[in-house]
């Protein structure tokens, strides 16, 4: 049990995410397929999602208060990437689904090619 009334220790969460975030750029820095590029940001924007609501969910328990608005402002912030991250998924899909139309590739380092 944890400190915050039977809730995980907050340092489960931080490795977790952690752990996670560098998974992700782990994966942009070294794949070549611009869709596992596009999951591996989603990892890295989720992975900070997870510590936002493990951060509001502890300034919450350690109020104490019977607030109902109280430790919301993280899953308030959380919400608000979710939204981003999906007009950035539909986006970057419609320019990954151009692309391959186009060369017949998702690799990116074709793009490279493209610049001379």
């Amino acid at each position: 049990m944890g400190r915050f009334g039977g809730a995980m220790p907050i340092n489960y969460y931080i490795f977790l995410s952690l752990a996670l975030f560098c998974i992700g750029i782990v994966g942009v820095l070294t794949r070549r397929n611009a869709i596992i590029i596009f999951m591996c940001i989603e990892l890295m924007l989720n992975a900070v999602n997870l510590l936002l609501v493990a951060f509001s969910k502890m300034h919450h328990l350690a109020k104490a208060v019977t607030d109902v608005t109280t430790g919301t402002e993280g899953q308030l912030f959380v919400f608000f990437i979710m939204v981003v991250a999906a007009a950035e998924v539909s986006v970057g899909l419609a320019i990954i689904v151009m692309m391959y139309r186009n060369i017949h590739s998702v690799d990116v380092n074709f793009l490279n090619r493209l610049k001379h």
